[in-house]
């Protein structure tokens, strides 16, 4: 493949939505695996598949009792094999046991449909449905990964189905942010330049904005319900690089707060950056991690890491390994 994949690490297949959608999405198989099973795998018809379940590749994840399943959820700009996208599918998938499913959003790609807050969650829905119900992977060996906007698309659909009483392995949010209209309010073209222009300096037009925009996105509130609902396991992981230029990684510090706060009641303002500087331990004068947990059931981490912008960070090693500490594999400390 032009994204350097081998033949048939790589297959393309849709879902359809509970609202008539069909959504495109990409399933990766972790290159390990495709080693063992090279012969029967790339001999496989090349291309889009019509009928995924037919496959080499979806009996690989079906019928693993053991089988790890992160579905991606992709930034707000191109399309599934758009910029890094695959580099970080490779990061994922080169060395590991961990499959990958990543879609195209309605409007996205060969997405049908137009995008909007409700319809990016019901496209959401659909892989995990399709991923627990079709694939017959447990939700407990699921990670959802998000990035940019698609932190909010994973924090919307992680809280619909912890609502349902169904936790996940992991939700882990890179470069996420805390609303839309807070995001607009911080958001820089090229990391220089207000998306809101002067406005973006008046800290009343954010309560205007956020009162005028259709699609909200309150990925903090989501989260605080996440923590309020949730009936068991819960492992939430912010990653984030302080050179991202696109939204501020002090974003981080408001979904933590939100989350975190949800569980320790509140606290003003002094005490809450007090309680958090007990809990953070700081690597660098330009990184940190803060990590809080009650027992073994929820664990909530923060990391800020130099580098890795906006995008790349996707395929850097903090993201990684929030998604191995999810699956908590032997070893996994939170220390």
């Amino acid at each position: 493949m032009a994204w350097g994949f081998a033949k048939n690490q790589v297959t393309p297949f849709t879902l359809q939505t509970s609202d008539g959608e069909t959504i495109y999405a990409w399933h990766i198989l972790p290159l390990p695996l495709y080693l063992q099973h090279e012969t029967t795998v790339a001999t496989q018809d090349v291309g889009f598949c019509n009928d995924f379940t037919q496959t080499e590749s979806f009996r690989l994840l079906s019928s693993d009792p053991e089988a790890r399943l992160i579905i991606s959820f992709h930034g707000n700009a191109g399309h599934i094999a758009q910029n890094t996208r695959p580099d970080s599918y490779h990061a994922l998938t080169d060395t590991s046991s961990y499959h990958v499913i990543a879609i195209d959003y309605r409007g996205f790609g060969h997405s049908t449909g137009t995008p909007n807050e409700r319809g990016l969650i019901l496209d959401a829905a659909a892989v995990v449905d399709w991923a627990i119900n079709v694939a017959g992977i447990p939700s407990n060996r699921i990670v959802l990964l998000g990035h940019s906007l698609g932190t909010a698309v994973a924090s919307g659909v992680a809280e619909r189905y912890t609502l349902q009483g169904v936790d996940f392995a992991g939700i882990v949010l890179v470069a996420p942010f805390s609303d839309l209209a807070t995001m607009l309010s911080g958001y820089r073209f090229g990391g220089l330049v207000p998306a809101l222009g002067p406005f973006a300096f008046w800290p009343f037009f954010q309560r205007v904005l956020d009162k005028v925009l259709v699609d909200k996105w309150h990925s903090a509130n989501r989260l605080a319900s996440i923590v309020r609902h949730s009936r068991s396991r819960l492992r939430i992981s912010l990653v984030h690089a302080k050179n991202d230029r696109d939204i501020p990684w002090k974003e981080d510090n408001k979904l933590f707060r939100a989350a975190a706060g949800e569980a320790i009641g509140i606290l003003d303002d002094d005490e809450f950056d007090s309680w958090k500087e007990a809990r953070t331990v700081r690597t660098s004068n330009d990184s940190f991690v803060t990590t809080w947990k009650t027992g073994e059931d929820t664990i909530i981490r923060q990391e800020l890491f130099p580098y890795g912008g906006h995008n790349d960070i996707l395929g850097f090693a903090p993201v990684t390994l929030a998604i191995m500490r999810a699956f908590e594999l032997e070893g996994t400390t939170y220390d």
